[in-house]
């Protein structure tokens, strides 16, 4: 480490650039269980909340958000969007679960576990994903930055800017807070990032191949979406779009 340190000082005093860091580590997921998923179900959002399994749907005229029996797959309650919307990320907050829709800027609030409508809230941008640090709502929008929002008034209160090697990282989707690292599925690669929440250096990354191989998938849009964490039960899920099961996964180390 000293003499990496000396050489990249002595490169920059001559005018020249130091040695490329080293590429976050990738870990290939563990399998652990398996559970039924609906192929129907073109996942956006996922979340466990009181061990109770929340999953939104997208795609215009087909969206919906619903409550899902894990073991089996079940739909036990769901809600749908108006037709012209795409549904995207949800979040768990005390007693109210707030989702995102991709274009347009609208947001609701459902209340918990009847996801009953209580409410809406704008935002500027597109809506890709939610998940909460236990201070803040986060939102992804496709871009390299995450919003911090305040859960009352749904206000930014800060933005982080996602980075690898000192590279900006977009295409960031399906979040999930896993204790102090957040979790993201890149759209369209196998790839979960491990991002710190405070500077947003990507940490790690978690390979998904494992999963694909599984469910042999051809279309190119069911790609792996969906991220949930049972924090009682410490538990990590993980899903995609179309697919036809739902895997449990070992915790990435540090997490």
């Amino acid at each position: 480490m000293i003499r990496t340190l000396l050489f990249a000082a002595l490169l920059a005093v001559q005018g020249a650039a130091p040695p490329p860091a080293p590429p976050p580590p990738v870990t290939t997921a563990q399998i652990l269980n398996r559970y039924p998923h609906d192929t129907s179900a073109f996942t956006e959002g996922l979340l466990i909340d009181h061990g109770v399994l929340y999953e939104s749907t997208g795609r215009e005229g087909q969206s919906d958000i619903r409550r899902v029996d894990l073991a089996s797959g079940r739909v036990l309650a769901r809600v749908k969007l108006p037709p012209s919307l795409f549904g995207e990320g949800i979040v768990a907050w005390k007693q109210q679960l707030f989702s995102v829709t991709w274009h347009g800027g609208q947001g609701f609030r459902w209340s918990l576990p009847g996801l009953k409508r209580s409410g809406g809230f704008r935002y500027s941008g597109e809506g890709w994903a939610m998940t909460d640090d236990g201070h803040a709502l986060i939102l992804s929008d496709g871009t390299p930055v995450l919003r911090f929002l305040d859960p009352t008034t749904q206000k930014v209160v800060r933005r982080v800017t996602v980075t690898i090697n000192g590279r900006l990282l977009d295409q960031i989707n399906e979040l999930e807070y896993v204790d102090g690292e957040l979790l993201a599925n890149i759209w369209m690669t196998h790839y979960i990032a491990r991002i710190d929440p405070v500077s947003g250096k990507v940490l790690g990354f978690i390979d998904l191949s494992p999963l694909l191989a599984q469910v042999q998938l051809t279309d190119p849009d069911s790609v792996a979406n969906g991220i949930a964490y049972d924090r009682a039960a410490r538990k990590l899920y993980v899903t995609g779009k179309n697919w036809p099961a739902l895997f449990e996964i070992a915790r990435p180390k540090g997490a």
